[in-house]
């Protein structure tokens, strides 16, 4: 057997109300680079689900600039480090170097792709320009009294540079070696979020909280004129330029983006995001980049984390890349005659369904989790999902849609698992609920141990518990009654999965080991021998044959095993940053698809079986 990396659905950048994100695009146009979790991701425009993920980062990252050769990138993170890596395999790092002590904000390369400027919320300092190879001293940033938000340099000879503040003002910078030369203040009248020169070097436009956007002069730094004065209502946290120096393009917490003709100062192009007269914050936009390809295409970031692209003399986004900027804890897998698609679920409560082929996903319309998504479970057309939210939750696979209400628990929940007639159970706190399918309580058992997992299969219901044993019941028309009681594990049980004819119980515990028993009789004792996870056992799924299983744990590892060979298995290490809380075959048995703690899912070429 072998397993093998596919594609990647990359995570959605990371978002904060009120600051900005910043997106980069490579020279070509053909990818965009964003920080995501301790992950930089590395997008195609064209293919979604082509996407590299480097992994490097220790700490939460902030931010990935392109160099201007497109050959590498510079990531920081809250740390205060920055590193400098190879973007053609976004592996090979060419150089890790401190910074600030504190988060860095922004990145900005020379137009030699030699110099680096790294600016964020230092103590000692609020930035510093270092060499990309060698991380050497070759300029100082100050002039500023709070956090630096954003960072350019200007890519034509004389080299300037621009830093902009919450101190409200402008500081620009002569090099090389870079040093302070003059500053703005009194222009902006609050937080400066952003700043770039254009493309020919002309040019430099500052945007702010105050919706003000700024003109300057890009060789001397003097302050030119003011752009579209009262246009924008909401504060301004993105600006970026086309490559011909033109017009720039602006993005909005009043959930426009807007191109600005920089010689007349009109207002070419509007887009408003999300439904007109609508009061979801999530619809605000914090970042854009304006990409440099044969079509140039506007990348504009929401709140909520979906990149929206944009073309000029399109009266809508050309599409909206949805995806996930928090943890990944629930998947789930529908197959009908529609096709393969994935619906997952994160820590924020954001649930999104994905085509595998295209690896575009959308998130189901109407009311969805608003706190961590637990566990998904399906059957009958329909995706059950719980929450720490204290509900229950249905999703239409046909409309894509959350039903007009959730279904109040009791408790918090620990699982959910569906049988093939559509009865539901979900394991609660102190307690096992079983419903029908469309979420009508029909029973509610009492235990006297704490569940932790549930898994269902014909007449079969079997509850993990902390106590470190499997309890098995038998259901009939919405009644439990116990049966078993299985003792094997050393440790409480973290996931439980029946294969799909019900013959084999897999169950995985907190120490990483994996116990299969056949199902019925005495409930015998497959195999121990599934026992390679160093850490907690975060999620089981069989074959659709019943004669391997997939395994995810927190030690980061993507397991498959088989059944008849227990001592044959393989692994996929360093799946996902922070744990893998997901998996299940697809396409067959030749994918696996999992879902983890760096906000990714991601496929899996799985060969040869046995």
């Amino acid at each position: 057997m072998s397993i093998e990396l596919d594609k990647i659905f990359a995570a959605s950048p990371a978002t904060t109300r009120g600051q900005p994100t910043q997106l980069s695009a490579d020279p070509k146009g053909e990818q965009i680079a964003f920080a995501s979790g301790k992950s930089i991701f590395l997008r195609s425009l064209a293919n979604p689900s082509s996407s590299k993920q480097y992994t490097s980062h220790t700490t939460t990252t902030t931010v990935a600039k392109f160099s201007p050769s497109g050959f590498y990138v510079a990531s920081g993170d809250i740390s205060g480090k920055i590193r400098v890596w190879d973007a053609v395999e976004a592996v090979n790092t060419k150089g890790e170097y401190p910074i600030i002590s504190g988060r860095i904000t922004d990145i900005a390369w020379d137009g030699d792709s030699q110099r680096v400027i790294a600016v964020g919320d230092g103590r000692e300092r609020f930035g510093h320009c270092i060499t990309a190879d060698s991380g050497n001293s070759v300029g100082e940033v100050s002039g500023h009294s709070k956090v630096i938000n954003a960072v350019a340099i200007r890519q034509q000879r004389p080299l300037r540079a621009a830093t902009v503040s919450d101190d409200g003002s402008m500081c620009f910078l002569h090099g090389a070696p870079f040093k302070f030369n003059s500053k703005a203040t009194g222009l902006h009248k609050g937080f400066v979020q952003g700043t770039e020169f254009s493309s020919d070097g002309a040019w430099l436009v500052t945007v702010g909280s105050d919706k003000r956007i700024q003109v300057y002069d890009g060789k001397t730094g003097e302050p030119v004129k003011v752009v579209g004065e009262g246009v924008h209502t909401g504060s301004i946290l993105g600006v970026s330029w086309n490559k011909d120096s033109k017009r720039f393009v602006t993005a909005s917490a009043d959930k426009t983006v807007r191109v600005w003709d920089v010689e007349s100062g009109e207002n070419v192009a509007t887009w408003r995001v999300g439904e007109e007269g609508s009061s979801n914050p999530q619809d605000q936009q914090v970042g854009v980049v304006w990409t440099r390809g044969p079509e140039e295409t506007i990348i504009s970031l929401s709140l909520s984390g979906d990149l929206n692209y944009f073309v000029l003399g399109d009266d809508s986004p050309r599409t909206t890349v949805e995806g996930h900027n928090k943890s990944v804890t629930a998947l789930a897998v529908i197959s009908d005659s529609n096709g393969t698609r994935v619906t997952t679920g994160s820590f924020d409560g954001k649930v999104v369904t994905w085509d595998i082929g295209s690896g575009v996903g959308h998130a189901p319309k109407g009311e969805a989790h608003f706190n961590q998504v637990v566990q998904f479970a399906s059957a009958g057309g329909k995706v059950y999902s719980v929450g720490w939210d204290d509900s229950l939750r249905i999703i239409d696979e046909s409309t894509n849609r959350f039903s007009a209400s959730p279904i109040k628990l009791s408790s918090q929940p620990k699982g959910i698992s569906v049988s093939s007639d559509g009865q539901i159970g979900v394991v609660l706190n102190s307690s096992i609920a079983i419903y029908d399918s469309n979420g009508k309580l029909l029973a509610e058992l009492p235990v006297n141990y704490t569940p932790t997992a549930i898994a269902i299969s014909g007449s079969y219901v079997a509850v993990g518990a902390d106590n470190n044993s499997i309890q098995i019941y038998n259901l009939n028309s919405g009644n439990l009654t116990p049966s078993e009681k299985l003792t094997n594990s050393t440790t409480a049980i973290s996931a439980l999965s029946f294969s799909p004819e019900g013959k084999h119980l897999a169950a995985g515990n907190s120490s990483g080991k994996i116990v299969v028993y056949t199902t019925g009789g005495n409930w015998d004792v497959a195999t121990d021998r599934w026992s390679s996870h160093t850490a907690r056992v975060l999620s089981i799924a069989w074959n659709k044959a019943g004669t391997h299983a997939v395994s995810g744990g927190l030690d980061t590892n993507v397991h498959v095993w088989s059944l008849a060979k227990p001592g044959s298995r393989v692994k996929a290490a360093n799946a996902h940053k922070d744990g893998v809380y997901g998996v299940a075959f697809v396409e067959g048995d030749s994918k696996v698809v999992s879902s983890g703690g760096d906000a990714a899912v991601k496929v899996w070429n799985v060969k040869n079986l046995q």
